[in-house]
């Protein structure tokens, strides 16, 4: 086993043959000027393109490029998981996306404050260049995350970073199934450090992380890191306890003292029913996000699958 790389590179791909050349230019260029024996792991994420056929290519071609190929489209932060595991730094790895916006030039600055003590690094974004919805979402999603988290999450900082290898060791050994790799990150603690950079547009294509995918991330962070929805559920029932109880001490006192006054009948009551259906099913789909969270727990299935491994210009099935 070669465990003589001090650095790994993850880049999870999927379907980026339209990318891909230039990366892999600007990859060369970053392992020929940095001084530290690095790695390259390339990760496929079940893409239907040329990307695989590219990447293998690659690995057989140049020994510091190391392939996962897993068996299926498993979502990008099962990929990374998958090159967190399979990668062999010694000192430190760095996460970033295959599309160029995360600049694999950083990764000198990145190492160098690694050398000065931390054990993370975390790219902090100056500027986006995505759509005024898409920025305005990412600025309200940070901030809500900062305020109901339990742990203390970065505003704008995604999982672009360089981390240690004892950070990467602890967030390999978590078992958890529903992966958001910037909060387990956050979770692990030590001495962690953010660097401000400016996020380029997209090298080509277009981006493979749909509003579903992102949906579906956020919600992982908010259920992963956050005790808010079990107990807003909790304060919802609350609030509409006290609002039942004062409804009925109105309704009692007007049929005591003031008969005359024509007491609301089926339109109140057509709304406080749907009114407390509508908490009793929040309530319900609330607790059933945490309730399928454990089922997909307790299955114990393994996080992703490996269908083989290029490095060292050779070829292993899984």
């Amino acid at each position: 086993m070669h465990n003589d790389f001090e650095v790994s590179l993850l880049i999870p791909l999927y379907n980026e043959q339209e990318t891909f050349p230039t990366l892999i230019s600007r990859l060369k260029s970053v392992l020929d000027s940095f001084k530290v024996k690095t790695e390259v792991v390339l990760i496929n994420d079940g893409s239907k393109d040329a990307t695989p056929q590219l990447m293998e290519e690659l690995a057989l071609a140049d020994k510091r490029f190391q392939c996962v190929f897993l068996s299926r489209n498993h979502g990008h932060q099962y990929a990374l998981s998958a090159g967190m595991f399979h990668c062999r730094a010694t000192k430190a790895v760095m996460v970033l996306d295959g599309d160029l916006q995360d600049p694999p030039e950083l990764v000198n600055e990145f190492y160098n404050l690694i050398q000065q003590g931390n054990d993370v690094v975390y790219a902090i974004r100056k500027k986006r260049k995505e759509g005024v919805i898409k920025r305005l979402l990412y600025w309200t999603y940070y901030r809500i995350m900062r305020n109901i988290s339990s742990i203390n999450i970065p505003l704008d900082s995604g999982d672009f970073c360089m981390m240690s290898r004892r950070v990467l060791d602890h967030i390999n050994a978590m078992p958890e199934r529903n992966r958001y790799i910037r909060g387990m990150r956050s979770w692990v603690g030590f001495k962690q450090v953010g660097y401000e950079y400016e996020r380029s547009e997209r090298e080509a294509g277009e981006s493979k992380y749909s509003f579903k995918m992102l949906w579906r991330l956020a919600y992982s962070g908010i259920f992963n890191f956050s005790e808010f929805p079990i107990k807003f559920i909790t304060r919802l029932g609350l609030i509409t306890v006290i609002f039942a109880i004062i409804y009925l001490g109105d309704t009692v006192y007007k049929k005591i003292f003031e008969p005359e006054v024509m007491i609301p009948g089926f339109t109140m009551t057509v709304f406080l029913i749907t009114l407390f259906c509508g908490v009793q099913l929040l309530s319900l789909g609330v607790i059933g996000e945490y309730v399928l969270r454990i089922y997909d727990q307790v299955k114990q299935r393994p996080i992703f699958v490996t269908d083989k491994i290029i490095k060292d210009k050779q070829s292993s099935n899984c």
